[in-house]
């Protein structure tokens, strides 16, 4: 139908146009010489040769009709695209078969004919030079981007060298504190006056040692973890703070207590808290006695909180410095007291 279209416009102005045919099989024929440009991608040649073979077997088939009008951009198309996918030598044989479907076009085309075969072919060739030209562009930016990622890498090794320098660094500090901190231990413990003044000298600087090397460790792991003093009795308050609902209360004479018996009381009272429920009828209770700690929690227990669990670890706290702990459960309530010896010291990891 197009053909019988382009044929009615020319003979209106007055030219005369041959066409031999006048069949419906030109619109599928045709379709078949130029519907392969769109899997160029795959395979470029394959899909031209189809395009060659198809428009020769338009050509011998219907003759004399007007091609032009929908082969020539194809051919166009072609030529760019040549020049997009393959390099200058196995892109030329390519162009030629490019120009081989622009004769076949041609050939026999009622409207422009072989004359147009020329102006035709430098188009392609232009248009193919333009496609050279925009591959090297993207061949460029190609390995402008595979030496930006290059030059990532190696900035990442250089990091992570720079990380274990400092790292290196930081461990041979942390040892000369260490040693620094124990000779002055030793030297306070092997002094003559042995008084209380020297075991409180011992302690400051056994607290500060542990902060120092706490410190120094978390910038050994690289800052992943900020590592906060330990707990203590003291920070007991705030863990209640957080839940909101739950009463302190202490008795006797509040005092500093060995760092790992505070941390132990801590837990004992974290443990407890974590089975029972944040309302004002939960209570803890601290006890300072010239001898002991004495914890009391007391609180109502939801149902299925694993008070079992809780009690056995706070349990094994409290053995840890040779104290006791004894547990009372029943209709939802439960009520805890541990006692924990203060004259009895016990290292802890």
């Amino acid at each position: 139908m197009t053909t019988w279209m382009v044929a009615l416009m020319v003979t209106s102005v007055g030219w005369a146009v041959r066409v031999d045919s006048h069949s419906w099989w030109q619109l599928p024929v045709f379709l078949a010489a130029t519907a392969p440009v769109l899997v160029w991608r795959r395979h470029l040649g394959t899909a031209l040769g189809a395009m060659v073979g198809a428009m020769a077997v338009h050509v011998l088939a219907f003759g004399h009709i007007v091609r032009c009008g929908a082969g020539l951009p194809v051919a166009f198309a072609v030529a760019f695209l040549v020049g997009c996918a393959n390099d200058r030598r196995r892109g030329v044989p390519l162009l030629v078969a490019a120009g081989v479907f622009t004769t076949l076009v041609l050939v026999r085309d009622t409207a422009a004919g072989l004359a147009l075969l020329p102006v035709g072919l430098l188009v392609q060739a232009a248009l193919w030079a333009v496609g050279q030209v925009a591959r090297s562009r993207s061949v460029l930016a190609d390995e402008l981007r595979a030496r930006t990622r290059e030059l990532q890498v190696l900035r990442d090794e250089r990091t992570t060298l720079e990380v274990a320098d400092d790292r290196a660094r930081v461990s041979l500090e942390l040892e000369s504190l260490l040693d620094e901190r124990l000779a002055r231990l030793e030297l306070a413990a092997s002094s003559q006056d042995a008084g209380a003044a020297v075991f409180t000298r011992i302690e400051e600087d056994s607290r500060r040692t542990l902060e120092d090397m706490r410190r120094v460790v978390g910038v050994l792991r690289g800052g992943e973890v900020a590592l906060a003093p330990a707990p203590s009795v003291a920070h007991v308050e705030g863990l209640l703070a957080r839940r909101g609902s739950a009463r302190l209360s202490v008795d006797g004479d509040p005092r500093t207590l060995p760092p790992s018996l505070e941390l132990s009381a801590y837990r004992i009272v974290e443990h407890l808290l974590s089975v029972l429920d944040d309302d004002p009828d939960c209570a803890v209770a601290l006890g300072f006695t010239d001898d002991a700690l004495e914890i009391r929690v007391a609180g109502r227990v939801p149902r299925g909180a694993d008070v079992r669990g809780a009690v056995a670890r706070a349990r094994e706290r409290a053995r840890l410095h040779a104290g006791s702990l004894e547990a009372k459960v029943g209709r939802g309530q439960a009520r805890v007291v541990a006692t924990l010896p203060t004259a009895v010291t016990t290292a802890i990891g």
